[in-house]
């Protein structure tokens, strides 16, 4: 399963199979989660201090294919996104139905199902409610062992907590009577430093460049 996966599952409702409230720019967030599962592969990185590229930049260290389609596509449009900025790439990334293909290859291997239907009988609509939620429930147990009773996260756990906590809805994947205190923990792990230093700058750059596409949207549209 992709970081990306797992996000989908976290943000959709089980019975709706629609985002949760409050879910936005989306594919954004994906795209993110994809440029980190890159990183966790060794196929890209962001520039450091003393290397070739400038730093900050991003830099593609192996288009070798991996072997998973939606991967691979990212990869190949990351070839043609080498020297830019995170925040750049990902907007490369977010487009072309990202989180559509994503759901239906979650519904294709029977984890979602595809319900399709009319609003007003008129104008067509997916939703994608749970049909098996095992995986789901192992990603939400992680986290709670994380983010409640603290455990230390292991490497895919700070990529995910890092994510969900740059679009504050940590404490909305794992519930308890405390949602401040699961934040707190997910932003004190986020800024942590709980994996290696190059992994933990790559989740660092790119959860940032996730921010940023996330919220400028959002403020240009309340000022339009």
């Amino acid at each position: 399963m992709l970081i990306a996966e797992d996000l989908l599952l976290l943000v959709f409702e089980d019975d709706t199979g629609e985002p949760a409230r409050g879910v936005t720019n989306l594919e954004h967030l994906l795209a993110g989660a994809l440029l980190i599962e890159l990183a966790m592969q060794d196929r890209v990185a962001v520039a450091g201090e003393g290397e070739q590229a400038q730093e900050g930049r991003l830099i593609l260290r192996d288009s070798t294919p991996t072997g998973q389609p939606v991967l691979d596509d990212a990869l190949d449009k990351l070839g043609q996104a080498e020297g830019r900025k995170p925040q750049q790439a990902i907007s490369v990334l977010a487009s072309d139905q990202l989180s559509t293909r994503l759901l239906t290859g979650l519904a294709d291997r029977d984890i979602l199902r595809r319900e399709r239907g009319r609003i007003l009988g008129i104008f067509p609509t997916t939703r994608w409610p749970a049909e098996d939620s095992a995986h789901e429930d192992e990603i939400r147990a992680g986290l709670r062992r994380v983010l409640v009773d603290g455990e230390d996260p292991g490497e895919r756990e700070v990529a995910l907590i890092s994510l969900l906590s740059a679009t504050k809805s940590a404490s909305r994947a794992v519930q308890t009577e405390d949602p401040k205190l699961v934040d707190d923990r997910a932003k004190k792990i986020a800024e942590g430093n709980w994996v290696s230093d190059a992994m933990g700058k790559v989740v660092e750059e790119i959860t940032a460049a996730v921010m940023v596409a996330l919220f400028v949207p959002t403020i240009f549209a309340a000022t339009t």
